[in-house]
């Protein structure tokens, strides 16, 4: 069951809250429409619900909040708005993506396929997606987790009728399996055919609680459609007649040649149109709305020309009667909701759940294959190294590590290092772009496991595309030059070593930077801010007169530690002390521990926001 208490989104501007003191229940094994017009709240409702909006109230999801739900895309599925995603990754990837998020086998991606009805379009890139495939592709990352609780932001906009009908059905057949469904919608016809309760917004206010046939009864009435050539001249003879037999008949001009008549039946529009030689293109009797809530467009029509129920799953309505609504009832709201429990309706409010995925190795390892963007960027350093590493060693005058590294005194990084700063940065980059951990814009969790398992697939991808770009490089030079003219130096391990560092510090900075300013360029300028910037002040610093000797080192932590070890972790433990010794190794390690308190101090500021 679902259950919303007090909820209230904050004002902005001096202006009144979307939602004010809304409060109301989704039952388990029904459909639930929440119906309002544009700018009534009901996405709004939806948002702080899901804890995506600041304000008050809280909401229940079969008793708890979603903030202390273990795994909440296993207890809540969420269409919100457009479908997240890359839109170069396929339909598949996106899928195999998000079951890693959820914690799903990655056989469930094929069966949500099939449930939908996107068999054949798996290799398909969602940017090519029509509109029903983009829907059906929503409502599949929805089902994921195979959630007892569906909401849904108006899942029908767009759509066909056949597709609409069969949106409807899965719906109906969730909800019969035991589920609890919530969707909103503008139309209150589409209301009364496809929910059994409907939850009314106006102003962010509650205006009915109704079962869809006391909603029926008291917001739609009947009505008879016409279409004639002469529509003024039967809108006039007919509500001349009206008064002079003292009924209340109204008659509502639509577009073209029809009309609408509330308050009349068939046989008296059509005896009168006789009676005046007025000639008749239709007559039929449909249900419309009260209010003007949604379009003149006919719910039902009958073939017998007499005012027919409208149904929804099967169910009969009545029409007539006056504006009622019924109470939300207090007995299943949980104790802290009825006692008025403060912290309780704050907490709604001021925590978020955790959205991180629950295999993050394995949902980043998806997200960085399933793009075309990473193969051609490794393809484009692997490219522009072997080039510029060709034209290096053509002169002569370079060193053979700068030639092997295709590192032109003049470029701040060599391409393989900005290459890897680039994926880097693309990792935190795309999330913001095109989320798709969270429903909400912008909304990407800063969990350890995701920053952790971003840091290891960032420093896996630059390792490997610095051994490449330096195996390619030196074999293509020992390839048009010759191997005698490529001597191999013989401090060669530390050179790998501060090759390899300067990949992996790369990549690191790319991801934090991103991580932290939510965009792939700010990652990008992270990465270019340690040579252009702070190498050079460093090694104004570091080459000093009063600068020390940290030769010693070595043997006075072995001697600190107690335990003796081998001469050889001496020499490794040297070489890397000489490797971050360097400029640009004291660089990137001090942009690395900024960028890394940067995002940790971010994130806390925006959990103490929210």
């Amino acid at each position: 069951m679902l259950q919303a208490i007090g909820l209230t989104s904050t004002p902005r501007r001096d202006r009144p809250p979307a939602v004010d003191d809304l409060t109301f229940e989704a039952r388990p094994g029904t459909v639930t429409a929440l119906l309002g017009t544009a700018g009534s709240g009901k996405t709004t409702a939806l948002r702080l619900m899901l804890e995506l909006e600041p304000g008050r109230g809280i909401t229940y999801f079969r008793g708890r909040p979603l903030h202390r739900i273990a795994h909440p895309p296993r207890e809540v599925g969420v269409l919100l708005g457009d479908i997240p995603g890359h839109p170069s990754r396929t339909l598949r990837g996106q899928l195999r993506m998000l079951c890693a998020a959820t914690g799903v086998p990655a056989s469930r991606a094929g069966e949500l396929s099939r449930v939908v009805g996107l068999d054949g379009l798996e290799r398909r890139r969602i940017g090519t997606l029509p509109i029903g495939a983009d829907r059906r592709l929503g409502l599949a990352s929805a089902l994921l987790g195979d959630p007892h609780t569906l909401l849904l932001d108006e899942p029908g906009a767009g759509l066909s009728v056949s597709e609409s009908a069969w949106l409807y059905e899965l719906l109906r057949a969730h909800a019969d399996d035991g589920g609890t469904v919530l969707y909103t919608t503008a139309d209150p016809k589409d209301a009364v055919r496809n929910a059994d309760r409907v939850v009314t917004l106006d102003g962010g206010r509650l205006v009915a609680d109704q079962d869809v046939t006391e909603f029926a009864r008291t917001r739609l009435r009947p009505r008879v459609a016409v279409r004639t050539p002469q529509a003024a001249r039967l809108a006039a003879v007919v509500t001349q007649e009206a008064r002079a037999a003292r009924r209340p008949v109204e008659v509502v001009a639509e577009d073209g040649n029809r009309l609408s008549v509330y308050g009349s039946d068939c046989a008296a529009v059509g005896d009168t149109a006789f009676r005046h030689g007025v000639p008749i293109h239709l007559l039929a009797a449909e249900t419309g709305d009260i209010d003007g809530m949604a379009g003149s467009l006919p719910v039902r029509r009958t073939p017998t020309g007499e005012a027919g129920p409208v149904s929804g799953s099967g169910r009969a309505v009545e029409v007539g009667g006056s504006v009622t609504g019924d109470p939300v009832p207090t007995d299943s709201v949980p104790p802290a909701a009825v006692t008025g429990d403060p912290a309780a309706g704050e907490r709604g409010g001021a925590r978020r759940p955790a959205r991180s995925p629950l295999r993050p190795l394995r949902y980043e390892i998806h997200r960085l294959l399933g793009v075309p963007s990473t193969p051609l960027v490794a393809a484009a350093v692997l490219l522009g190294s072997v080039t510029i590493a060709l034209l290096l060693g053509r002169g002569g005058s370079a060193a053979v590590p700068a030639v092997v590294a295709g590192w032109p005194a003049l470029f701040p990084l060599p391409p393989a290092a900005l290459g890897a700063g680039l994926l880097g940065a693309f990792s935190f980059g795309e999330e913001y772009r095109y989320p798709a951990l969270t429903t909400g814009r912008g909304a990407v969790p800063r969990r350890p496991g995701l920053l952790l398992a971003k840091l290891t697939v960032a420093a896996a991808v630059a390792l490997v595309l610095g051994a490449a770009v330096a195996v390619v490089d030196l074999e293509a030079l020992r390839f048009v030059y010759g191997g005698e003219l490529i001597a191999v130096p013989k401090n060669w391990p530390t050179l790998c070593a501060s090759w390899l560092g300067l990949m992996v510090g790369c990549a690191w900075a790319g991801v934090l930077g991103a991580g932290v300013f939510r965009a792939a360029a700010a990652g990008v300028a992270a990465v270019l801010a340690v040579p252009v910037a702070f190498v050079p002040l460093l090694q104004k610093v570091l080459t000093g007169p009063s600068v020390r000797s940290a030769a010693g080192l070595p043997a006075r932590l072995r001697e600190f530690a107690g335990p003796q070890w081998s001469p050889a972790v001496d020499r490794w433990l040297a070489g890397a002390l000489r490797v971050l010794g360097q400029p640009a190794g004291v660089a990137l390690s001090l942009t690395l521990t900024g960028l890394l308190c940067a995002y940790v101090f971010t994130g806390l500021r925006r959990k103490a926001r929210w």
